[in-house]
C-alpha cells in the first residue's frame, strides 16, 4: 500500500469518527433537551427518562432539528417557545459534546 493509500485511509477514518462523534453528541444533546422540557412539565425520574427518550427518536422524523423543535414545543404546550427551545438547544450542545468526549477517552 501507498503512501497516499494509508493518508486516503486515515483521512476517511478521521471522517467517519468525527461523524460518528457528532451523531453522539446531537442525540445526547436532544436527550439533555428533553429532560429539560419534561422538568418544566414536572416529569421526573423514569417518566422523565422516558421522555427525552421520545425526543431522541423525534429527530430521525426530517434533517435538521426542527422536528425537535416542534416535539418539544408542542408537548411543552406555551411553556417555553420555538426560539426558547433552539436557545436550550445551543446551549446544551457544549455540554453534550463534553460527556461524549469523557465517555469516549
Amino acid at each position: 500500500m501507498s503512501t497516499f493509500d494509508d493518508r486516503e485511509n486515515a483521512f476517511e477514518n478521521k471522517f467517519a469518527h468525527d461523524e460518528e462523534m457528532q451523531f453522539k453528541a446531537v442525540a445526547r444533546r436532544n436527550k439533555l433537551v428533553g429532560l429539560w422540557a419534561a422538568e418544566l412539565m414536572g416529569k421526573s425520574g423514569d417518566e422523565a427518562a422516558e421522555y427525552a427518550k421520545s425526543v431522541v427518536l423525534a429527530d430521525f422524523e426530517e434533517a435538521g432539528h426542527e422536528d425537535v423543535v416542534r416535539k418539544v414545543e408542542g408537548d411543552l404546550n406555551g411553556i417555553a417557545d420555538a426560539d426558547a427551545i433552539r436557545a436550550k438547544m445551543a446551549e446544551l450542545m457544549p455540554e453534550a459534546k463534553e460527556q461524549i468526549m469523557n465517555e469516549v477517552g
